[in-house]
Formats: structure tokens, sequence, C-alpha cells
């Protein structure tokens, strides 16, 4: 079957890390340096639509004008994003819609944070002399998209981070699987001593050393308690400097550049749909049904089973994501014959803020071109388990057109939970995380509750001690009453 000219294809993936000190290292510098690994100058002046993920590290109004401008891309239309992990392969299946629509030929995808020299520079007062534009350059649009991550019953509590959600959605998870605590930790902290592993074989991973779980799950001097269950390595790695970029064109456009066959890879598939933004209503912290039903859709949409998948990499900001994801796409955990990451997950391979998601997709096409034939799944999130998008991707010419849908309305059939915010009474603790200060104690305990009409409240324990009682103790089911003010003590 000859293959559509306007069959999208993925030709360049270029990744950059940058462990020398160096403090004129910005975002737009080391994006450059991504995209000529991605590809040559000839290629790149080819490009017509510059995409940019949104950067934490720096502030620019337009990035993808200040990145054309340097790869001399200069007819490209410039677009910027709102803030989420999801958004790089949302990019990703939009790119493809565009090409197959003959809207673009030749689009740019890219990302980059220097959160480590930044922040380096702000501990000893010192300010970057980075890139900026004046207010000649029109902000570019698409910067104000999103939606916020927190919403009332959130924000009384001061339950404002990943770092303090993802932990309660892993208790959630052992609760579900009626796992005791250290079985559980042990457990996870192998799951994430693979993951290092594949790290450690990843020449764009940030940190290339294998971990025993022991190391990962037990705390330690080097390993703090960040929020109970989760040490510091159970949580995302931002302090990265890290670039990925991908460029997508039509196969006839390929074709032109005289792109080597070999270097394509196609996207096949994909889906975007999100769970419920407020958290407190989600039906359940140990599920996702957006992940579920878009997950599990854009493999069908691919024209394969999930079972003859051969490369995964599942979002992994956090043990609690992970499990939830393999859960619902039916993929099985701790499989060391189909690792659930190809680059080694946020922790190891690098947590650059939104833009991990790049990197994966970007390692994912050099091992499908490795091994010629084999498929991937890529799967990315946003938010609290929030937003989600998937790709499926091969080496193999697809037989149909690319395929994208939104499942968004069938996800908004699934059950809900009434979430309360001004609510007080007793109730029974469904889920829990405990934060830790930098001394090693816990210093408060967030809390999940069920009410007796099976609502959902979250409360916040402010006394330490019985802050320690949640570490101690598990705590599951067990009584405690919620005050007016959203504080809470065991009953």
């Amino acid at each position: 079957m000859p293959l559509d000219p306007r069959t999208p294809v993925l030709v360049g993936y270029g990744q950059v890390n940058q462990h020398t000190e160096n403090p004129d290292v910005e975002p737009v510098a080391l994006m450059e340096q991504a995209a000529r690994a991605a590809a040559d100058p000839r290629v790149l002046e080819a490009v017509d639509a510059v995409r940019v993920v949104n950067l934490l590290s720096w502030r620019y109004r337009d990035p993808g004008l200040a990145l054309a401008q340097r790869i001399r891309a200069d007819k490209a239309v410039t677009r910027y994003t709102g803030i989420g992990g999801n958004v790089p392969q949302t990019l990703v299946n939009l790119a493809c819609l565009d090409i197959a629509a003959g809207r673009s030929e030749t689009i740019l995808i890219a990302g980059a944070e220097t959160w480590r020299t930044r922040s380096k520079l702000r501990a000893t007062g010192r300010k970057p002399d980075w890139t900026k534009q004046d207010e000649s350059v029109p902000v570019a649009p698409g910067a104000d998209e999103g939606v916020p991550m927190a919403g009332p019953a959130e924000i009384r509590i001061n339950l404002d981070r990943p770092a303090y959600v993802y932990p309660m959605f892993e208790q959630a998870v052992r609760i579900a699987a009626g796992e005791a605590p250290d079985a559980h930790r042990r457990r996870i902290g192998e799951l994430w001593s693979q993951f290092s592993a594949v790290a450690a074989a990843n020449p764009h991973a940030w940190s290339r050393e294998e971990v025993p779980a022991e190391q990962i799950w037990q705390p330690a001097p080097a390993n703090r308690m960040i929020s109970w269950p989760y040490t510091k390595l159970m949580n995302s790695n931002n302090m990265v400097d890290q670039a990925a970029v991908l460029i997508l064109t039509s196969a006839a456009n390929a074709e032109h550049l005289q792109i080597p066959r070999d270097h394509w890879v196609f996207p096949y598939a994909g889906t975007d749909a999100h769970d419920t933004y407020a958290i407190g209503e989600r039906a359940e912290f140990h599920r996702s049904p957006a992940i579920r039903i878009a997950g599990r859709r854009a493999v069908e949409l691919a024209g394969v089973a999930i079972d003859d998948v051969d490369l995964v990499d599942v979002y992994s900001c956090f043990p609690s994501a992970v499990q939830v994801a393999a859960h619902e796409l039916g993929l099985p955990v701790g499989d060391r014959s189909r690792p659930l990451t190809v680059t080694g997950g946020l922790t190891f391979a690098g947590g650059p803020w939104n833009n991990y998601v790049t990197h994966s997709i970007a390692t994912m096409a050099e091992q499908l071109v490795a091994q010629p034939g084999r498929t991937g799944l890529i799967t990315a999130n946003g938010g609290y388990l929030t937003k989600h998008s998937f790709g499926v991707y091969g080496t193999e010419p697809p037989g149909r057109e690319f395929r994208w849908e939104d499942v968004q309305p069938v996800v908004d059939r699934e059950p809900t939970r009434t979430a309360l915010v001004d609510w007080s009474g007793d109730g029974r603790i469904e889920s829990w995380t405990t934060p830790f200060d930098r001394d090693g104690k816990p210093e408060k305990a967030f809390l999940a509750v069920r009410t007796p009409q099976d609502a959902r409240v979250l409360a916040v324990i402010n006394d330490a001690g019985q802050a320690e009682v949640t570490v101690n103790e598990d705590v599951a089911g067990a009584s405690v009453r919620v005050h007016p003010d959203g504080s809470a003590s065991l009953s």
C-alpha cells in the first residue's frame, strides 16, 4: 500500500544535558543545542512552526521566536503552551493533525529547563544575564492556557503541591491492594530501583547510577523523607539543566529534505482526556478513568493490542502515577522483561518540569529506530494525575491515516464523588500523607476523609504529635474529627 504523502513522520529528536557549571546557560540556548542535535541546518531552516513547552526557569515573551531566530527558521509561526506534563504529547498529536491536514509542513516542538543553574544563581544572590525580549515582541499565543491546580478545598488547608498530593494517592494504592506499609514501601522501592537501572543504560539520563531498592525507600541523610511514604528518591528531580526537541513533517517533505528512511518514526495514533480537576471529586484516589479510557483507546486506534506493544514509557513523576496508570492500562508492574520506562523516569533521567515527555518521546524514537519493527506507547500526565495524553509510535509505515480522538465525553460519564469544602464532623480516614521538616520530623498530616454520607472532605492535622502517629501507625479507616476551619484531630 503506497504511503500517503501527508502522513506525519517524526524525523528529528535531539536531547541535551548541561552538567558543567555555566551561568550563561539559559533555556533558549539549550533548546538551540537540542535542535541542532535533532536535525541538520537545512531541515531546521525549513521549519514553519515552532511550539514551545511552558518554561519555568526563565520568562520569555515568545521563546519560540527566540529559538526560530537562532536556527534561522525565518518563516516559522510560533506558539507557547500552558503548564502540564501532558503538553509535549498533546503537541505531537496536534502537530500530526496539522501536517495531515496541510496546515503546516514542518513543526518543531521544543522545551528546556535550566532550573539547576537558576537555583544556584539565586542561592548566591546573582541574577542571570539571559535573553530579555522587550515589549515590542508580542506575547506568544497559548501562554495563558491552563487550569488551576488547586481549588477551594486544597487552598483552605495548603494542600498545594505534587509532593503532597501524589503520596496521598500512594496510600490509596496501598490500601486498595491490602498491603502492609513496610511491604508496600519495599515494593515501590524495587520498582524505582528498576527505573534507576534503565536510567543507568540511557545516555541521555541525568543520573546514570543504578540505585538499590533499600537505598530508595529507606530514609537517610542524603535521602530525607519528603512526605510519607515518599523519600527524596521517590520524587521527581527538577534540579536539572535539560532540553529536548522533536521535529515532525510529512512523508513527502521528509523525502524532499532527503531525511533517511531509517530515521523515520511514525506516530500511529493519539488521544487526550482529563480526570476531574478537583482531586476531591475523584471517585477513588487509586483509579483514573481518563487513563483507562484514553490510554486503551489510543492503542485501539493504532490497531495494536496492549500486550503487543514492545516499549512503554509511563509518566513517572512519583511511584503512584506509574502504578495507577499501569493498572488502568493492563500493564504488569515490576516486569523486568518490559520495563515501564525507556528513560529511567523523572527521578533518575530527569524531571525538567513540563518537558519530561519531550525527552521520553525522543528516547522512544531512538530505541525504535535501533530495532525496527517494534511499537512504543507514551503516556503523559499533567496536574495531579489530572490531564492525560497518549501516543503510539512505530517504524513500520502505517496502514491508515494518523488517528486522534478526544474521549472526554466518555470520561465525563464516569462516576465522581461529592467533595465538601465547609464541612465539620466525624469521619474516617480514606488516605493521607505526612510532610516532614528538614530535620526529619513529621510536621503535619493531610487527610482525605470520608463522611458518614460517603462524601469526601480534605483536612489537615496540625499537631506534630498526632502527625507522628500517622507515620508510626496504619490509620486507614481510623476515626477523625474535622473542625470548621479544615483542621482535624484523631479521635
